[in-house]
């Protein structure tokens, strides 16, 4: 077995930069079929197997890049004593879900939902080793198995006031059979939101792109009224990075 470099994707590329020691079959099954929890299973059970040392895996970025993002907008959310609640969608075994726990002063109850019950097996295991502790007291931190496509299951509607999604609809876009996921993920999303939420979508996909799908979808399939932004994130490693911010407006429709 080789170290693997896939810019496959697209032009900039998923995969960009990120050097995975795994087989090439595993690399191929990836591009295709990253809408499939079978290949998550086996991409994060072969990943970890070859390791005695955990070390997360982060898709495009770590939790440093976007915090001047993701922090500001927990501050402005934080209006009573009850946490804030943020879901890391398709966490994977990403920090970013453990690093807004440490380093949020206001309380927040962060969910790390990943549809790989492997992911959410190793990020258990590893918090519970490395002893993480909350930058504040009333914080809490779980890890749960969920399909993002059916987030009703576990969030009620307008319960929750993040959601960030740090390239789990690329996956999907980029997936053969994974565009009709991505609608019913950003349906749901914008169902469990509340009107005053956000969801995050960091992502490589070019703008003209990304907030054409948005607007089309979030407006006109269903007819939800949200406002969508656009700020960059900035260059890493060669590529381009977005934040695409989307926030319900009063009276959605479910």
């Amino acid at each position: 077995m080789t170290p693997l470099l896939s810019k496959t994707l697209t032009s900039r590329g998923i995969f960009s930069a990120i050097y995975v020691r795994l087989h090439s079959s595993l690399t191929s099954e990836l591009i295709e079929n990253m809408d499939k929890k079978a290949t998550w299973d086996r991409f994060y059970s072969e990943s970890s197997s070859r390791t005695t040392t955990f070390k997360n895996f982060e898709w495009f970025f770590g939790f440093e890049t976007v915090q001047n993002f993701i922090m500001p907008i927990l501050q402005t959310m934080s209006s009573t004593e009850a946490p804030v609640q943020v879901l890391d969608m398709g966490c994977g075994t990403s920090a970013l879900g453990p690093s807004i726990y440490q380093h949020c002063s206001v309380p927040v109850r962060v969910t790390c939902a990943d549809i790989s019950p492997v992911a959410v097996q190793l990020m258990q295991e590893h918090v519970l080793a490395k002893a993480i502790h909350p930058r504040n007291s009333f914080s809490q931190l779980d890890f749960v198995e969920l399909d993002c496509t059916q987030l009703h299951k576990h969030f009620g509607p307008c319960s929750v006031d993040l959601i960030v999604d740090k390239g789990t609809t690329d996956a999907l876009l980029r997936s053969k059979e994974g565009r009709g996921k991505a609608r019913l993920v950003l349906k749901q999303c914008l169902k469990v939101l509340r009107h005053s939420g956000s969801l995050l979508q960091f992502s490589d996909e070019d703008p003209d792109a990304r907030l054409l799908w948005l607007e089309t979808e979030a407006r006109e399939r269903w007819a939800m009224a949200v406002n969508v932004g656009l700020q960059e994130v900035g260059e890493v490693r060669g590529v381009c990075y977005y934040c695409y911010q989307l926030t319900p407006r009063l009276n959605v429709q479910h």
